[in-house]
């Protein structure tokens, strides 16, 4: 070994050691770009979260608006089944509206009040789907919310209509509107709507307006309405249906003829208190009175017409009536059952 010189051993530690410092430098300055993009990344989380948020709160204070009901009172009237629920939470109530993912507000037009809402629900089947356009097309203007009964399955060959994605849409092969109504309109699920209206598919609605018709009936005070038939439709079972020409509603006919005889004094269907099951109205009041009054089993809703007068919210020949100058065409297209044989007995 020469005296003076490094030794190789020296000369390895000062190598190893300036090669630590550069890899930490170049760590340092790797970390140093990254330090931007990690910025950047945890403020649009907090924008993320802070939107979500903030939506979230909005459309709380959007549904305390549509529940205008004490739930604080019903909270304590509960059974014993939720009273492990904190107090305030339970909401015994809800509705058929569509809710947004992301976006604020409703799926409803914009610019449109939110109260004096109504329902439209209609039992459909693809072959009638051209007049059940025209039909939802009058309502849409007023604000509907749309229901739509498939009872032949083909749902999915309604989608290529505008409004189709806004409206709810209920499957179930070969059954009546009174089956769908049980089981999918129960009073809590509807109770935000004003009126109910349980039509039929195969009417025309050329004459008919739904915002001009619901005027008359608040104004006259009708809980059961149905608007009258036109004289050129198909079937026209009882006559106080039928269209009075020199009035606006009526609540009762006059027959002085055959074994039916309707007078001042009569008050019992079908002379007075009566619509029929194509295209009744129901107010709210009423609608809960006869969601209960629909029996389980009811299949095609014969004889219902009778008895909806029970649910008249006091005397049927009163609250109970026919709009005459919005007026609709019963057509009596029949396309429900027809892929099922009837069975002679």
């Amino acid at each position: 070994m020469i005296h003076g010189l490094p030794s190789m051993k020296s000369i390895k530690s000062l190598k190893s050691l300036v090669k630590r410092k550069t890899n930490a430098q170049e760590v340092s300055k790797s970390g140093w770009k990254m330090k931007p993009f990690l910025a950047l990344m945890c403020t649009a989380l907090l924008i993320f979260w802070y939107k979500t948020t903030n939506i979230q709160f909005e459309q709380t204070e959007i549904e305390e608006t549509d529940y205008p009901f004490d739930m604080a009172k019903e909270s304590e009237a509960v059974n014993d089944k939720l009273k492990g629920l904190p107090r305030g939470i339970i909401q015994s109530r809800s509705d058929l509206e569509l809710k947004p993912l992301w976006s604020r507000g409703s799926l409803r037009s914009k610019g449109v009040e939110m109260t004096n809402r109504n329902l439209l629900a209609i039992p459909v089947g693809l072959k009638q789907k051209g007049n059940v356009d025209a039909l939802v097309k009058k309502f849409l203007p007023a604000n509907f919310t749309i229901v739509l009964f498939h009872y032949d399955g083909n749902m999915d060959k309604w989608w290529d209509l505008e409004w189709s994605s806004k409206s709810i849409h209920i499957v179930a092969q070969n059954q009546t509107k009174w089956w769908f109504a049980k089981r999918f309109l129960h009073p809590d699920v509807v109770s935000i709507y004003d009126y109910i209206f349980l039509w039929d598919e195969d009417l025309g609605v050329e004459n008919f307006n739904p915002e001009r018709y619901l005027k008359i009936v608040k104004s006259v005070g009708l809980e059961i309405s149905q608007p009258a038939l036109d004289h050129n439709s198909t079937e026209i079972h009882h006559k106080i249906t039928l269209r009075s020409k020199t009035k606006k509603f009526h609540r009762r006919v006059y027959i002085n003829r055959g074994h039916k005889r309707c007078s001042n004094t009569s008050s019992d269907p079908p002379c007075t208190g009566f619509v029929e099951g194509m295209a009744p109205v129901f107010s709210k009041a009423a609608w809960l009175c006869t969601w209960n009054l629909i029996q389980n089993d009811l299949v095609h809703g014969w004889g219902m017409d009778m008895k909806l007068g029970y649910c008249a919210q006091g005397d049927r020949t009163k609250n109970v009536g026919i709009v005459d100058s919005e007026y609709i065409l019963h057509q009596g297209i029949q396309t429900l059952g027809e892929s099922v044989p009837e069975k002679k007995v």
